[in-house]
């Protein structure tokens, strides 16, 4: 936990006449907080994880350029405006080393942490997609590289690879199942190395991190405002938001749920992504992403569960853990996902429906 001085150290550097600081959301990797000031606006207040991001410092200019793309070209689609520092910066690097960033508090907004119901899915895809849409004329050169390789699958997997020769042999024997049937789902890696094929699978920039908490809902209406938590933007592939989606709303826990008999897809949830997706893309996408487009949820699914599986072979270095063997917890649930999914496919016979 990090102390309550530092927090509100930082929190005067963006505004006047600090009032109260509260924690925002759940994230794994963030440190988050809603800050309240007398003299100023409210903000979003965020510090940097530097384990994470080692160049933070290209997370508010790859903002920079994002906000300013989408006022000039997409007057619907304005993210919230960085917040300055007193001194007239976009950043605050305290005394600590912590690195801290603002940008505007939206009132009349919330970003729920669960769907509500499939009209809030299809809402959300809706903007995601529309995200993208919006910054297709983007330079995707302006972007500085944030996660080089994040949603590569094949580089992934060669880190999981390379976890496994190094491990501890008491985490690689907890993890012998997850490991074994990763290694038997390979087909997936083969696929996502078909996609560096540029003219049916372009590259745009993408969300990348597409959970239904990361969108800003009208409180009074529940109509989806904009994407928010904007840090991996950056260029990649069809299968990114679309599969993130899949992954976190149509299914039915969330990935730190060990109620096992209880993942599932929610169908309705499902087919809310697409649509909202399709809607959102418009016609953006070529025949061919259309084609495979119901490997995204696969394909994500299988990387955060071998990401999770990595992290726990490699002692805990990237994700918040509450408990021991959390990760690996999370790496089963993944599992699940993925083996349902190809159930839920198969049952339903979407390979036999593309995006229309």
């Amino acid at each position: 936990m990090m102390e309550n001085s530092t927090i509100q150290n930082a929190a005067v550097q963006f505004g006047k006449g600090l009032v109260t600081v509260e924690m925002l959301g759940s994230g794994l990797i963030h440190h988050t907080y809603k800050v309240d000031y007398s003299e100023t606006p409210s903000i979003v207040l965020q510090c940097i994880n530097q384990h994470t991001f080692h160049q933070p410092e290209n997370i508010v200019q790859n903002y920079e350029v994002v906000y300013k793309y989408l006022q000039q070209h997409a007057g619907g689609s304005i993210i919230p405006k960085l917040i300055s520092t007193k001194s007239g910066n976009y950043f605050f690097k305290d005394e600590e080393g912590n690195f801290w960033r603002a940008t505007q508090f939206i009132p009349g907004s919330f970003a729920p942490t669960i769907p509500g119901n499939e009209k809030e899915v299809f809402s959300a895809a809706r903007c995601f997609a529309g995200f993208t849409k919006s910054l297709a004329g983007l330079n995707i050169q302006q972007l500085a590289p944030i996660l080089p390789g994040f949603h590569n699958l094949a580089e992934r997997y060669e880190q999981f690879e390379a976890a496994i020769k190094k491990g501890p042999v008491f985490r690689l024997l907890r993890a012998t199942h997850v490991i074994s049937e990763l290694r038997q789902k390979h087909s997936l890696v083969k696929f996502y190395q078909k996609l560096s094929d540029e003219v049916n699978f372009p590259t745009r920039v993408m969300h990348h991190d597409c959970k239904i908490s990361n969108v800003l809902f009208e409180q009074s209406g529940g109509k989806a405002i904009c994407a928010v938590d904007l840090d991996t933007v950056m260029p990649g592939k069809y299968f990114s938001d679309i599969g993130d989606m899949i992954r976190t709303m149509a299914c039915t826990v969330n990935e730190d749920s060990t109620a096992w008999e209880n993942i599932d897809i929610n169908k309705k949830y499902y087919d809310a992504i697409l649509e909202g997706y399709s809607e959102g893309i418009g016609d953006e996408f070529t025949a061919e992403e259309k084609r495979n487009i119901h490997k995204s949820g696969l394909i994500m699914a299988y990387m955060q569960c071998m990401r999770f599986v990595t992290d726990f072979i490699n002692n805990d270095v990237y994700y918040k853990t509450s408990y021991d063997e959390q990760n690996l917890n999370r790496a089963l649930n993944q599992l699940i996902l993925v083996e349902k999914l190809e159930e839920f496919l198969q049952e339903h016979e979407y390979e036999n429906n593309p995006l229309n």
